[in-house]
Parts: C-alpha cells; sequence; structure tokens
C-alpha cells in the first residue's frame, strides 16, 4: 500500500484536481490529440511555437486518470518558454524515468517531473503518464494523426 501512496503523491494529487494551463488559451499554431483506448485517457494539446522554434504557450484539454492529468498539468509549466530541442530532451529523461529504462536523469534534473519517478513501479501506468507527451511531441512534428498508446 506505501507504493500507491507514494505514486499519487500530492503533487499529483493537486495538479489532477486543478489542472493548469487547461482549457483553450489564445491562440496556438500547433495541436495534436492522444488517445490511450487501455483507460480511457484522451488529450488534446494546443502549442503556440514562435519561430525560432520556442514553446511560447501550451495548454491542454480532456479528461484521464490522476496520473494523466497531473503529467499533462505540469508538463505545461515545465516546458512553457524552452525551446523545441530541450522539450525533446526532457520528453527522453521522463520516459526513461517513469518507464525504468537507463539512466535518464533523476531528481533535480528533472524538476517537479520527478514526483511521477514511482510509475515505473506500476508498468500499466507508464501510458498515462506519457500521453500528454507523445502527444505534444505529435504537434511539435506537425503531424495530424491522432496518437494512440495501444
Amino acid at each position: 500500500m506505501n507504493d500507491i501512496r507514494e505514486l499519487y503523491q500530492e503533487m499529483i494529487l493537486d495538479h489532477s484536481r486543478s489542472p493548469r494551463n487547461f482549457g483553450p488559451r489564445g491562440q496556438h499554431n500547433l495541436s495534436a490529440k492522444g488517445y490511450n483506448p487501455l483507460c480511457g485517457d484522451d488529450v488534446e494539446i494546443h502549442v503556440l511555437r514562435t519561430p525560432d522554434g520556442v514553446v511560447k504557450e501550451i495548454c491542454f484539454e480532456g479528461s484521464g486518470c490522476a496520473i494523466s492529468t497531473a503529467s499533462a498539468s505540469i508538463l505545461t509549466g515545465v516546458l512553457m518558454g524552452r525551446g523545441e530541442e530541450e522539450v525533446r530532451e526532457i520528453f527522453a529523461g521522463f520516459r526513461q524515468m517513469v518507464s525504468g529504462q537507463g539512466e535518464g536523469p533523476t531528481g533535480e534534473g528533472l524538476g517537479k517531473l520527478a514526483v511521477f519517478s514511482g510509475v515505473k513501479q506500476f508498468p500499466a501506468r507508464v501510458k498515462c503518464a506519457t500521453l500528454a507527451w507523445h502527444t505534444l511531441i505529435q504537434a511539435l512534428s506537425g503531424i495530424e494523426e491522432e496518437v494512440r498508446t495501444e
């Protein structure tokens, strides 16, 4: 039971109950949709990327479990104002951390995202934690196909 409490840390619950950057906001020039058919999580990411590749604005819409919603919420705060290359590097480290593969950055290296480190103990939840991330990468790549985790 202690592992489950670690997974749903206070920050995850807070971002799930009161997601940041939720709902359509201002202008965007990139969007993508993602869906996890296993648990029903769905997300739509909207991004305003500057001509020089900086994520100026990012927001999301959708519904999902606490992990999925919190991941999308924290993602928006962490990545706003960063360049696309840095966004991709952070995603790679996040994916390594939650899947338990490799020696990706931990703790300080991922900042607030480190709260998801316990996800690796629950393999079925990795897709919940990474859905918004895969959807964001799809948007940045300009691919209009819906992201599916299955």
